[in-house]
C-alpha cells in the first residue's frame, strides 16, 4: 500500500526558469534574463557535486544559491545592489498549472510531502506563495546532504515511519527516479518538457518502466486513485 507521496519540487511542481527570470527582469533591467535564469541554474549541480562528493561540508541550497549568484553576476558583468532580495527568487515560483489541483486531490487519500534538494526554509516559503498544500516538509536538510544520494529519500522515508514500498518519488526527471527506485521505492514520472524551455533535450520521456507515468498531475491523481494497492504493483 502506498501511503506517501513525495516531490521532487524544482521542474516537478515549479517552473523555476520563467519564475526566476521574472525577478531577474524586475532586479536588473537590461540583462537578459532567462539566460541569467539558466545560468544561475547551471552552477545548482555543479555546487551540490562538491557536497556529494565529501569536497566540502553540508550547506543548505539558499547559501549556495547566493554564491552562484555572485558567480553569475560576474559572468554577466552586472553589480548587484541587493543580492539577497534577488537570491529569494527561488523562493517565488510559480506552480505549473496542474499541480496545486492535483496535489490537492492526491492528498485526500495520501500523505504528500517534498523531496527537495531545497531547504526547509526555502521550500516551505515557496510553498506558501504557490500555494502548495504539502503535509509536511521532507528532503536534503534532513540528511544533510543532496539528491541522487541515497540518503535523502531514507531520511524521507524514516520521518514518515514508513518503509520504502510504502512510498511513491514523483519527478520529472529520471535520475531522481532511478535513485529512488534502488532503495525500493515506487516512483511516478510526470514529464515537464518546458522546463529548459524550448530546446530542453533531456527527460522529455520516461527511460525506465516507471510504476506509474502521467501526463501532468491530475492524471497522476487520477492514476494513484486507481491503484489503491500501490500502482498496480
Amino acid at each position: 500500500m502506498i501511503e506517501a507521496l513525495i516531490f521532487d519540487v524544482f521542474g516537478t511542481c515549479v517552473d523555476w526558469r520563467r519564475s526566476v527570470a521574472r525577478e531577474v527582469s524586475a532586479a536588473l533591467p537590461g540583462v537578459d534574463a532567462l539566460a541569467f535564469a539558466e545560468a544561475w541554474r547551471v552552477e545548482y549541480d555543479p555546487a551540490m557535486a562538491r557536497i556529494r562528493s565529501g569536497a566540502r561540508g553540508y550547506v543548505p541550497l539558499d547559501e549556495l544559491h547566493r554564491e552562484n549568484l555572485e558567480i553569475v553576476a560576474g559572468r554577466f558583468g552586472v553589480t548587484l545592489s541587493d543580492p539577497a532580495a534577488l537570491n529569494r527568487a527561488w523562493e517565488k515560483l510559480d506552480p505549473w498549472p496542474d499541480v496545486v489541483v492535483g496535489l490537492a486531490e492526491i492528498r485526500k487519500r495520501r500523505i504528500i510531502a517534498p523531496c527537495s534538494n531545497g531547504s526547509i526554509s526555502l521550500i516551505t516559503r515557496m510553498a506558501r506563495y504557490a500555494g502548495l498544500p504539502w503535509d509536511c516538509v521532507l528532503g536534503a536538510e534532513l540528511a544533510r546532504d543532496y539528491k541522487p544520494s541515497p540518503s535523502v529519500y531514507r531520511a524521507a522515508c524514516a520521518a514518515l515511519r514508513l518503509r520504502p514500498e510504502q512510498v511513491m518519488m514523483v519527478a520529472a526527471h529520471n535520475n531522481d527516479l532511478g535513485a529512488a527506485r534502488a532503495l525500493g521505492l515506487a516512483t511516478a514520472f510526470v514529464a515537464r518538457p518546458d522546463e529548459h524551455g524550448p530546446d530542453q533535450r533531456t527527460d522529455l520521456e520516461a527511460e525506465q518502466d516507471w510504476d506509474i507515468v502521467a501526463v501532468d498531475f491530475v492524471d497522476l491523481a487520477r492514476q494513484v486513485s486507481a491503484a489503491p494497492d500501490g500502482a498496480g504493483q
